[in-house]
């Protein structure tokens, strides 16, 4: 959520930001004028409130009973107004709740401008392309052929964009959460196991509503969302609270499956394992003060890197254009790795500062030190990494021209000693 007094003191800074997004700029009116038009209403209630106070006192000094009676009756009116006004009040606020809540964060002035994401920036590409004597495959060959990808069984339990690991298939899968997580254990973060399913405040803090209700999955006899990233549940652990300034950056790293209404075409982009409903992440989220959050940024980037370099997979970086920045981001970098059989780059980490977007939707902040009134603290989020898309690239990078894919060292510890995945 943006602050209102910004958009009040600056609206034509957030209507740059509209126009650098390639959105209408029309809410900020619509902001204004409501903002406008509550303040008057509360104005206009406190000038009855204090003419029916005053009232109040003038009947209590009355003498005369008629007189008396005349007060009263001209109070009640007063006060008739003063519920009217209050119930037209509260219509208006959730107009402008409602309006705001559409308003994305702003663009950092680091974040190029770009109208789509063809035009985002590459920073640089790390590790060498794997070059195989033989034409590599891709992973809905492999998987099924090693028998530790069912697709069919997948569809038959669920539908389509569903499917069964198997066997080391499992275990690769589980192996790449203990790493990632115990990688940014080391890292400096905390690690939490967070419900699965979260209440419609918490999505709202994380800023998912109402932007991205058609890609959430919902109970509605429960009023609980299924989590679409780890991100939202995080970023509700401190929810309406006051942090203090000495715990300072706070590191999450969890993991959760995820679920999302992926809005899906056919094609080759659909292909495999690398969209669907229901997947796994291993997320880093951080609190910190505000002037903290650009070195915060920088760190948590790294550490994704470190992962993609530690598990030997070549990628690149990008910066996300302003065309391209998520809804509460204030500046982006993605990571992708190289799948050699797909012969395409997959984003599997969008590292992102958000600034006191969340948490002025969520209410979190931090007393400072030195004392004072507490200031909204600042979150950053961002994957370390994305499953299904990293298992991709593990397969298709290290497979071995009889079908096999060899395990990445650094994931043996938790594969049992399997070096090699062979056909079951």
């Amino acid at each position: 959520m943006l602050d209102i007094n910004l958009i009040r003191e600056n609206p034509d800074l957030v209507r740059k930001s509209l126009e650098v997004r390639q959105m209408d700029v029309t809410p900020v009116d619509q902001v204004l004028d409501l903002d406008l038009k509550r303040r008057t209403i509360i104005q206009e209630v406190e000038t009855l409130k204090a003419e029916r106070n005053a009232g109040s006192k003038e009947i209590g000094r009355a003498k005369d009973a008629a007189e008396r009676q005349a007060k009263i009756e001209a109070m009640r009116a007063v006060g008739d107004k003063v519920s009217a006004l209050d119930e037209q009040l509260r219509e208006v606020e959730a107009e402008l709740t409602a309006v705001m809540s559409w308003l994305p964060n702003l663009p950092s002035e680091k974040t190029p401008y770009g109208v789509d994401e063809s035009e985002n920036v590459v920073l640089k590409s790390a590790g060498q392309l794997p070059e195989f004597d033989f034409e590599p495959k891709p992973h809905w060959e492999i998987g099924p052929a090693l028998g530790i990808i069912d697709f069919e069984r997948g569809v038959k339990i669920t539908g389509s964009r569903f499917y069964v690991l198997s066997g080391a298939g499992a275990r690769l899968q589980r192996a790449l959460i203990a790493f990632m997580l115990d990688l940014h254990i080391q890292q400096g973060y905390t690690e939490k196991y967070t419900p699965f399913m979260v209440k419609t405040e918490t999505v709202f803090g994380a800023g998912q509503l109402p932007k991205f209700t058609d890609n959430l999955y919902k109970d509605h006899e429960e009023d609980l969302y299924w989590v679409p990233t780890a991100e939202v549940p995080l970023t509700g652990y401190h929810m309406d609270e006051i942090l203090e300034e000495a715990d300072l950056p706070i590191n999450y790293t969890a993991y959760t499956p995820c679920f999302r209404r992926e809005k899906m075409s056919a094609g080759r982009d659909v292909r495999g394992i690398k969209r669907g409903h229901q997947f796994d992440k291993v997320e880093m989220y951080t609190f910190c003060k505000p002037e903290d959050s650009p070195a915060a940024f920088e760190k948590m980037f790294a550490d994704a890197e470190e992962t993609a370099r530690l598990l030997g997979l070549p990628y690149r970086t990008h910066q996300l254009c302003t065309g391209d920045l998520g809804f509460g981001a204030t500046i982006t970098y993605d990571l992708e790795v190289w799948a050699a059989g797909c012969q395409e780059w997959l984003e599997v980490s969008s590292v992102s500062n958000v600034t006191d977007f969340q948490a002025r939707r969520a209410n979190i902040r931090y007393r400072p030190e030195g004392g004072g009134k507490p200031q909204f603290v600042h979150t950053l989020n961002g994957s370390g990494l994305g499953m299904p898309r990293v298992m991709i690239a593990v397969l298709e990078n290290y497979q071995q021209a009889d079908g096999s894919v060899i395990v990445p060292k650094v994931l043996r510890p938790w594969m049992g000693g399997i070096e090699v995945i062979s056909p079951m």
